[in-house]
Parts: C-alpha cells; sequence; structure tokens
C-alpha cells in the first residue's frame, strides 16, 4: 500500500471528511483490520485564507508548497490538496515535490467521461466560480461546463464560509443549494460537482434527481486506486 498525503486544514472538517473516506474505503477494498496509509500536512485556513482575499497567491503558493515537501519527507508516495480553490497555486506545489500531486480537476473530468457526462455543472466558493482556472482545467478535457446563475454565488459563498466550514448544516441551506441544482439539471448538466469539498456535507445524492459528483469521494476513489495499485 502506497502512502498518501493530504494537505489539509482547508477546512479541517473537509480534511477529517477525507481522512474518514480514506480510511473506511481501505477497509471495504482490504477487510480486517486494515487502514489507510496518511500523511497529513494541516495549514490554519485563517493563514492561507488571508493570503488569498489580499490576492498574495505566491504567499499561499509558498505556504502550500513548503507542506507538500514536508509530506514528501515524511514518506508520501504522492499527493492530495484537500480544497478546490487552493487548486489556483497547483502549479506551485507539484513543482515543489518530486511525488504526483493528484489534480482534483483531472479525476473529476475522467469521473465524468466514465459517467458519460459531456455536459456537467459547477458549483464552488465564490473565488473558484468566477476565476475560470478549476473550471478550464475540467473543460480541458473535452467537457462543457456550466456555472450557476450569478445571482447564487454570493449565496453558496456564504453557505460555505459561514456555515459549512464551521459543520453547520441548516435544511433551509440544503434547499436552497437543491435548488441551483436542480437548475443547472433544467440548463442543460448531465450531472453537477459539488466543487468545494464542504458542500459534500450539505447535499446528499437523495436530496435531488440530478446526478452529483463529490469532490471528496472521486478524489478519494482515484487516490484508493492508485495507493492499492
Amino acid at each position: 500500500m502506497q502512502t498518501i498525503g493530504l494537505i489539509g486544514g482547508m477546512s479541517w472538517e473537509s480534511s477529517a471528511a477525507y481522512y474518514e473516506s480514506l480510511n473506511k474505503g481501505v477497509q471495504e477494498r482490504l477487510g480486517g483490520l486494515h487502514s489507510a496509509k496518511v500523511v497529513l500536512a494541516s495549514v490554519d485556513f485563517a493563514e492561507v485564507t488571508a493570503h488569498q482575499q489580499s490576492g498574495d497567491w505566491d504567499a499561499a503558493g509558498v505556504l502550500l508548497a513548503d507542506a507538500a515537501k514536508g509530506l514528501e519527507k515524511a514518506g508520501a508516495d504522492f499527493i492530495l490538496l484537500c480544497a478546490t480553490t487552493f487548486h489556483q497555486v497547483y502549479d506551485a506545489i507539484a513543482a515543489a515535490v518530486s511525488v504526483p500531486v493528484v489534480h482534483l480537476a483531472d479525476v473529476l473530468a475522467a469521473k465524468c467521461q466514465e459517467l458519460g457526462i459531456s455536459t456537467v455543472g459547477f458549483l464552488s466558493t465564490a473565488y473558484t466560480m468566477e476565476n475560470d482556472f478549476f473550471a478550464q482545467r475540467i473543460a480541458s478535457h473535452g467537457l462543457d461546463v456550466n456555472l450557476p446563475d450569478p445571482v447564487h454565488i454570493e449565496t453558496l459563498d456564504s453557505i460555505i464560509y459561514n456555515e459549512l466550514v464551521f459543520r453547520t448544516v441548516n435544511p433551509s441551506s440544503r434547499r436552497r443549494v437543491a435548488t441551483i441544482v436542480d437548475e443547472l439539471w433544467d440548463s442543460g448538466a448531465q450531472g453537477v460537482i459539488l466543487g468545494a469539498s464542504e458542500l459534500s456535507l450539505l447535499v446528499r445524492p437523495e436530496d435531488v434527481e440530478v446526478p452529483v459528483l463529490d469532490v471528496i469521494t472521486v478524489h478519494v476513489e482515484a487516490a484508493l486506486e492508485r495507493a492499492l495499485a
């Protein structure tokens, strides 16, 4: 079994979900007392978010690249960045280490293709939806990416940063996000990516009719395939 490196803390709630899913996945596949071999570098969410908000992506890149270097030294065979928005500095992170850094957009695109989805909706933080670095990476695999109506962007961002990062799950917020997912379905999306890891804490497949791709589940599945190959 290979050792999986996690750059987490953005937020710690989603990182905990990554850790739990990896261990459950290994146990399901191998049985008995097996668990995942994981090393975790958990950054201070406030510090890295301050760099984002000030537009100092170079500083954010240095901070997360340093975390990746620590994971490599600790024995990680490959690395996951457990946050969609901070894939903005993926290149800086990948350049800092000699082990692979598994890009979330690439595995999401592969999952869409596996499911026969050619047009996919994408929900995430305001920054990630207003800047096309992540959606473009998905689209580079030949997919069409639909974003929600701009009127919903502030609502989604508020739900993520004011509720979900504190593990507050409000039924009213679940209904609002489900409505946005349904709108994307009506606009032609064959599936919807819950493109902020915290959204997986809120929206469940049974809450909507359209197929939803939870980034944690897809990222973890790709990691388990690599770790147990």
